[in-house]
């Protein structure tokens, strides 16, 4: 994996399910030699790319045992369900779901936990 500087991406915090993914660079020829226009790798539905920053899960609701919620401290310690991909994947996502941003002049996906099709993992699980 391309290792991106860590202060570029230091004060960004991915929330929920979502994950913040850098698309692999898309070689612009075809095996043929044809070269391909700029935007034809980017139309396709399947994307591949590393995963930087996850978020920290899905939010499980707090179980209230009181009979007035509304009177209960607010600075409680919400708890989530963390995500099955990990930072340093490679992964393979549904276009549709992600939302492409600009950062710092270089292009990103936020994708959604449920777009994610499957991941290459160094690690054995």
């Amino acid at each position: 994996m391309k290792a991106d500087k860590p202060d570029k991406l230091r004060k960004l915090q991915v929330i929920g399910d979502r994950l913040l993914i850098k698309p692999l660079t898309i070689n612009r020829k075809t095996k043929g030699g044809l070269f391909l226009p700029p935007g034809y790798n980017e139309k396709e539905e399947v994307q591949t790319g590393y995963v930087l920053k996850a978020g920290p899960g899905y939010p499980i609701p707090a179980i209230e045992s009181e009979e007035e919620p509304w009177k209960r401290e607010s600075h409680e310690n919400v708890k989530y369900i963390p995500l099955q991909v990990e930072v340093g994947d490679l992964a393979i996502f549904l276009q549709k779901g992600a939302i492409e941003i600009l950062y710092n002049d270089e292009k990103y996906f936020i994708v959604p936990q449920h777009s994610i099709l499957m991941v290459e993992r160094e690690d054995d699980i």
